[in-house]
């Protein structure tokens, strides 16, 4: 996911306290409370749970939003990379004393596996001059290509769990494999087109989650079916019904209310402000770092989020004052 700078946006006056700096050096990601001295994640402040997937996006976004990801990149994968099994999947690990032990299977093995792949080839100097690293490389392209659905064209959520869903999806095709690596992954531009056709409701006009059916006689919550809207835009998906900026205008006018509010129930989802930052919306970022004050190093709070309030604080923007309307 990637978010250009401020600098050079045509902001309106508005009434709300940020400015705009052009930063010639990326500020350092700060994951104290979260991260531990062998190099492991958790996905919540001081939390006892490890997610990889979870500490794979936060560290993307960081390195794509102008954050400095050295002081944990390294350590990182060399701590993941000892757990990786020998199928090439990822497990979720419990804090067990001082031990990070194994205690739940992935959530999704196609998106997990897509982004430590991606993950890895953000250090392609080190992962040259790494044998443990390049194994786990192959070893997971292998994974990946064995999660094909041959009949619709796109990635299966795991072995056991034999459905596609949308945004795991956009996720794997974020994804770029390296020219003529001779991988049996899909083609990109491929992959992007059967994403469309796949889960593109006509008739609705929006996404569907997910390959199973009776989707339409399920309620529609804000996770996973209105966040799964906005997708697309965090991947650059080029098969949208409209132009990227109304598509973002659409959603936020539809969503943002809810978008808000989820911090007191559920998570702060800090990925849409990134979002809106990018598509010239600081207003809407600012109101999400003051409604989601309160969430912060909470339950309600994860490590992709304290990324996107850092992301924030490294672009100039700042809370919304009480005068701002956040409706």
């Amino acid at each position: 996911m990637s978010v250009a700078r401020l600098c050079g946006y045509l902001v309106l006056p508005i009434a709300l306290a940020f400015s705009m700096p052009c930063h010639a050096q990326p500020s350092k990601l700060q994951l104290a409370g979260y991260a531990d001295p062998q190099g492991a994640i958790s996905i919540q402040y001081n939390g006892d749970t490890i997610d990889p997937y979870f500490a794979l996006q936060a560290l993307l976004l960081a390195r794509e939003n102008g954050l400095d990801i050295s002081p944990y990149a390294r350590q990182w994968a060399d701590w993941l990379v000892q757990r990786q099994k020998p199928d090439g999947t990822f497990d979720r690990y419990c804090r067990r004393g001082p031990v990070w032990a194994p205690c739940k299977t992935a959530d999704a093995d196609d998106a997990l596996v897509a982004l430590w792949l991606k993950f890895l080839d953000t250090m392609p100097a080190e992962l040259k001059k790494n044998p443990v690293w390049q194994r786990s490389y192959q070893k997971s392209v292998a994974t990946l290509s064995h999660l094909i659905d041959p009949v619709r064209g796109i990635y299966l959520v795991s072995p056991v769990y034999q459905h596609g869903l949308f945004m795991d999806n956009l996720e794997v095709l974020s994804y770029r494999p390296k020219p003529g690596g001779g991988t049996a992954l899909l083609d990109t531009k491929k992959l992007a087109r059967n994403i469309h056709t796949i889960f593109w409701d006509k008739q609705a006009r929006h996404f569907l989650v997910s390959t199973q059916s009776g989707q339409d006689a399920i309620a529609r919550t804000f996770y996973p079916d209105d966040i799964a809207q906005l997708f697309p835009l965090l991947f650059k998906f080029d098969h949208l019904p409209t132009d990227p900026h109304t598509y973002y205008e659409q959603w936020m006018h539809q969503y943002r209310a809810a978008w808000l509010m989820q911090s007191h129930a559920d998570f702060s989802w800090g990925l849409v402000a990134v979002v809106a930052l990018d598509h010239g919306d600081p207003t809407s970022a600012s109101c999400w770092l003051r409604e989601t004050r309160a969430a912060r190093n909470t339950s309600h709070w994860i490590v992709t989020d304290e990324v996107a309030r850092q992301i924030l604080a490294h672009k100039g923007v700042t809370a919304a004052g009480p005068e701002v309307s956040c409706q």
